[in-house]
């Protein structure tokens, strides 16, 4: 049957065979794979957002827990064995309550008949409320506190306030928490296609992204995380939906691609085949041994003779040898490149902080009476490349990787008071205060002593710049279980709401002349060394970092 087929038809078959139907095959099965690994990636990449979120609705939620008791066991909530009691609780509510923005409706405090004797909302004293039945409790520190269902954007928590001569109950303690904050969070981090909701046990919605109702009814890839089991709140989940439509469509564009260029390539083949096979056989043969040349870097030139279309095809292959040359070439080149620039990026940070023990140094120098004008101006030169020195250095911060703590036992109050020592002249300069309070007289953790200098440094150096003349700075250091924690605070402005979940993202910064990399790098050496920083406004009114880093690094 072969036999009867023209040259022509004979190529055409054989191109089918041999080219387009393994090459159907490969891209078939190079498609499947590609979707496969895609749908593997993307519900990777959800799992992690719905864990990330599912903490972050955790930890909300223990916070207004953790608020809940330990305002309930303060001094002046003992005020509730008076029976005409003043002003004086209800003024403490309503400033706990405008402390915390929005987060909370209204705070009371209710006999044991229900009746609210104190509240941040005046309007609110003296009612009568209606008992409300507990949704679940939760356990913190041996004291149960209960929760009631959401009703509209409130959700009720109460704890009862316990007579510390009597050991009686005399009251509860109610904050109405406002359910729109767990709302907006989730808006605020689900960005669009994506879905996502706070689910109860029960998979009743507790929370949900503006699109929940239409992506989760559609066919969709989901991603599930739970509240962890150490947690005091019932096992609610987090759910993270993308339309299944949406997550493979660059596969489904890649395909009909293929498809259309597979179409293309046969036509094309057909139109192209001719009757005489003997005028290609020997070019395509000389092209064959100019690959082969080129695979075993051999000196051969690609054929000169041939239809245009094999000249071509021999003229495209040198240059592509010539083209992957250079482009090895470049390769080493941008490796090499990328070498040096780790290097500097490393050395910068330790070029950091004697760039500031130098400037000290100048501004102390400065002072001296006897020092001649030539002496002041060298002064003068050395402040200005310090500083310049010092914005060089950031500059490279930004193409490096953070090497892993040396851990070593260090004497935390030691480093501390150096830290303030070295820079207290600088906030001299700006008859700024700097009170370091130590509740012990020593306390000793394993930390890289370097890094954590320079995250000390950085937070001390951010409050000196921001806050005005006479500004005052507390650093207080406390052994709190396991932990030894570093709280930073400042009677500066702070940092507004909006820009408070920001901070620590890479090259954020409000201040003139910023890189936005200082706190950043102090999150990621907290982090490096299995602790945790948190910001929060100060008793000052300011701003306030609290550092909680392990006394012990796990083995």
């Amino acid at each position: 049957m072969l036999k009867r087929l023209t040259i022509k038809q004979l190529l055409l078959l054989a191109f089918l065979l041999a080219g387009l139907l393994p090459a159907m095959l490969v891209s078939f099965l190079s498609f499947y794979q590609t979707r496969s690994v895609l749908k593997q990636e993307i519900t990777r990449d959800m799992q992690t957002l719905s864990t990330a979120v599912a903490n972050d609705m955790e930890r909300m939620m223990f916070e207004r827990l953790r608020n809940v008791q330990s305002w309930s066991q303060l001094s002046i909530m003992q005020e509730l064995k008076i029976g005409d009691i003043d002003k004086r609780l209800s003024i403490f509510l309503n400033g706990l309550a405008q402390s915390y923005g929005n987060i909370y409706h209204v705070i009371y405090v209710e006999d044991l008949q229900h009746r609210v004797i104190a509240s941040s909302n005046a309007k609110k004293i003296g009612l009568q409320n209606q008992p409300q039945p507990p949704w679940f409790s939760a356990n913190l520190s041996g004291r149960s506190l209960s929760i009631a269902k959401i009703n509209g954007n409130v959700l009720a928590i109460s704890e009862e306030i316990i007579d510390e001569t009597t050991n009686i109950p005399m009251g509860q303690l109610v904050v109405e928490f406002n359910w729109d904050i767990v709302q907006n969070a989730l808006n605020n981090v689900i960005k669009k296609p994506t879905a996502a909701a706070l689910l109860d046990p029960d998979g009743n919605v507790l929370a949900a992204t503006s699109n929940w109702a239409e992506i989760q009814s559609g066919y969709g890839m989901y991603a599930i995380s739970q509240f962890s089991q150490q947690s005091s709140m019932p096992q609610w989940r987090v759910q993270v939906e993308k339309l299944h439509s949406t997550a493979v469509a660059p596969v489904h564009k890649l395909g009909y691609t293929f498809l259309g260029l597979l179409a293309a390539t046969l036509l094309l083949a057909a139109l192209m085949v001719r009757p005489i096979a003997q005028a290609i056989t020997q070019p395509i043969s000389q092209l064959t041994q100019f690959v082969k040349g080129f695979a075993q870097q051999t000196k051969a030139k690609p054929p000169q003779s041939g239809p245009p279309e094999v000249r071509e095809l021999g003229a495209a292959f040198e240059t592509m040898t010539e083209d992957l040359a250079k482009s090895q070439e470049k390769l080493t080149r941008a490796a090499k490149l990328a070498v040096v620039g780790e290097m500097a990026a490393a050395m910068s940070h330790e070029v950091r902080t004697p760039l500031g023990i130098l400037r000290s140094s100048a501004d102390v120098l400065k002072r001296e009476k006897t020092l001649s004008d030539e002496g002041k101006e060298v002064l003068t030169f050395i402040g200005a490349e310090t500083e310049r020195l010092n914005k060089l250095v950031s500059t490279l911060i930004d193409a490096a990787r953070p090497r892993l703590p040396a851990f070593s036992k260090l004497n935390l109050t030691e480093l501390i008071g150096n830290t303030v020592a070295m820079l207290r002249n600088q906030a001299q300069a700006k008859n700024i205060e700097i009170t370091f309070d130590n509740q012990m007289q020593a306390i000793t953790a394993a930390v890289d002593a370097d890094q954590m200098t320079q995250v000390m440094m950085n937070l001390i150096m951010n409050a000196i710049q921001v806050l005005p003349e006479g500004g005052h700075i507390l650093i207080v250091l406390e052994h709190i279980g396991h932990q030894a924690m570093i709280r930073v605070e400042d009677d500066g402005e702070g940092i507004s709401e909006e820009h408070q979940a920001q901070i620590f993202d890479p090259f954020f910064t409000k201040r003139a002349g910023g890189v936005g990399l200082g706190l950043a790098v102090v999150r990621q050496i907290v982090l490096a060394h299995g602790g945790e920083i948190h910001y929060q406004t100060s008793q000052m009114h300011g701003a306030q970092f609290t550092i909680l880093i392990p006394i012990q690094q796990a083995s």
